[in-house]
């Protein structure tokens, strides 16, 4: 078996593959389903970790599989909820601005340092937690219409585009650091 086989890496490859159920469900106005898939993939990412942590099994090839698995599901969840008209255009381009820019940033710092590992920060993975809630939201919203998920999936979309910018300009930040240390 390959030795990048493992339980985690498995569960990131079922992420992937969910990902486009998920959407498609989401486009169909199946939002119930679209709603128990997210959940399901989110908790694929969830049961990867853990696994990988507590059996010590952590693979490169997972390190880099399970950030792909996991903008393929929020970016792809995101960009249907706003082709179904769930959520505004802005939002998601303020979503995918800061996602290509982070690309762009690591790719010069990698270009230009020999620095080769560009871990996520607390204010990423803030980040992430803040669009998963309100990706959520408005997928529990449209399954089951009810005011108060209305009013709360309302609110989510400004905290979601704060800690979006603001995570990409601390990821700035981190860069020049690094590039200045180089």
């Amino acid at each position: 078996m390959a030795p990048w086989v493992n339980v985690p890496n498995l569960f990131t490859l079922l992420r992937l593959l969910m990902a486009p159920l998920v959407i498609q469900a989401i486009l169909g106005g199946r939002h119930v389903l679209a709603l128990a898939l997210f959940a399901a993939a989110a908790f694929t990412d969830y049961l990867d970790g853990a696994t990988a942590r507590r059996f010590k099994s952590t693979t490169q090839a997972g390190a880099y599989l399970d950030p792909i698995a996991d903008k393929c599901l929020l970016s792809g969840v995101f960009l249907a909820l706003a082709a179904a008209r769930t959520v505004p255009w802005w939002l998601v381009a303020v979503i995918f601005g800061r996602d290509l820019y982070i690309l762009l940033g690591a790719a010069t710092v990698m270009f230009l340092t020999p620095v080769r590992r560009l871990p996520p920060s607390v204010w990423g993975k803030l980040s992430t937690f803040v669009q998963i809630v309100t990706a959520t939201s408005w997928m529990a919203r449209d399954a089951f219409p009810v005011q108060a998920l209305d009013s709360f999936a309302l609110l989510t979309v400004w905290p979601c585009a704060a800690f979006t910018l603001w995570s990409g300009l601390h990821y700035t930040w981190r860069g020049l650091r690094m590039a200045r240390a180089h």
